[in-house]
């Protein structure tokens, strides 16, 4: 059977590494994943998902990544049952990590969150004019009057 998940998402509060009582690293931490589309009031939602890291992933996890950090998740679906301190069976869906990435880099943590890198691109349609950018002023878009493609 494959139970296979990535994600990438920020964290929503700082990763709390605890131990086990036979001293395993254990730490869990919640993932702010936007959707990739709006609603139909025109705002994006955004799922929370729970993560659970064991050992040196937990480690690495509570030492590098902070609230609001980039974080690319690889792991597994798992869910765990058990009864709340007033006997209701409770149930938990979470995703155990196997390896956790950075999503973003060290300067766009540090600069408090990412942005998109700006490439300069003209607004608007097509045109035959060069690219405004001044790191780009060796190229020019072509447009479509302009014949045969080199490729």
């Amino acid at each position: 059977m494959l139970n296979k998940i990535i994600l990438m998402g920020r964290l929503a509060r700082d990763p709390e590494l605890r131990r086990t009582g036979s001293g395993i690293a254990v730490t869990s931490f919640r993932l702010a994943c936007d959707r990739d589309f709006k609603s139909q009031n025109g705002e994006k939602e955004t799922d929370w998902i729970d993560v659970v890291a064991w050992r040196s992933t937990a480690e690495f996890v509570s030492k590098y990544f902070t609230k609001g950090r980039m974080a690319i998740v690889e792991g597994r679906l798992q869910t765990r049952d058990w009864t709340d301190k007033e006997g209701n069976k409770r149930v938990a869906t979470e995703v155990v990590a196997e390896n956790v990435y950075f999503g973003d880099s060290k300067r766009d943590a540090a600069e408090g969150g990412y942005s998109a890198p700006s490439y300069g691109a003209p607004a608007g349609g097509r045109s035959s004019a060069p690219a405004a950018s001044s790191s780009f002023s060796d190229f020019a878009e072509i447009g479509e009057e302009d014949g045969d493609l080199p490729f």
